[in-house]
């Protein structure tokens, strides 16, 4: 299977880490995704031109994250990262959810910021989209003694989504006040598919 990525993308790490997990082979071909410049290499498979989009050993084309990684579960066995039935799928799917809401409110943030000038940019939407990442990391933490050592779509979204915040956000203090997620995460990052995948 072939992968477009971009380095930096929360999102394609999300589908690096799943195969990472499962021992599921991804070709990883760069991309350079942008809202204004699109990758027209992307386009032609995605007419969203985002990443990560995939492309099957049959010619299938797969995107997005959660599409690409619910197929690379089922080329690792199938009901691994995706629980199949009951509480246990829907919590994932939530907790997939949450933190994909996360990460889409900074990358809404950094697109205000570097696409637009200054004195366009508005005071009220860079408010809003923290308070959405605000309120998350707080749910998280609230959440987050549940997590233990699971391994699966959840918490896979929700490793990445923090990853990704001290990469892009280093200075926000994600782990103020959330010691919970912030043991979590200590634990959870260190194992070999996150260390693997970190953005430089």
């Amino acid at each position: 299977m072939k992968l477009f990525f971009a380095a930096a993308s929360p999102f394609a790490r999300k589908v690096t880490v799943s195969a990472a997990e499962l021992g599921v082979a991804i070709e990883r071909v760069p991309a350079a995704p942008h809202p204004i410049n699109r990758d027209r290499s992307v386009v032609a498979s995605n007419p969203l031109g985002k990443v990560p989009t995939a492309i099957a050993d049959d010619g299938t084309v797969l995107y997005d994250s959660r599409v690409i990684c619910e197929y690379v579960d089922a080329l690792g066995g199938g009901g691994k990262l995706f629980p199949a039935a009951g509480a246990a799928r829907w919590r994932a799917l939530t907790e997939q959810a949450l933190a994909d809401g996360l990460m889409d409110a900074g990358i809404l943030l950094r697109y205000e910021a570097l696409t637009r000038p200054a004195e366009k940019q508005s005071a009220e939407w860079h408010a809003g989209q923290t308070d959405k990442m605000v309120c998350a990391l707080d749910e998280l933490e609230r959440q987050a003694s549940g997590f233990g050592t699971r391994v699966d779509i959840g918490t896979i979204t929700i490793g990445c989504a923090l990853g990704w915040l001290d990469f892009r956000f280093g200075d926000m203090g994600w782990r103020n006040g959330r010691p919970g997620l912030a043991a979590w995460f200590a634990g959870f990052d260190a194992r070999p598919s996150m260390a693997a995948t970190r953005p430089a």
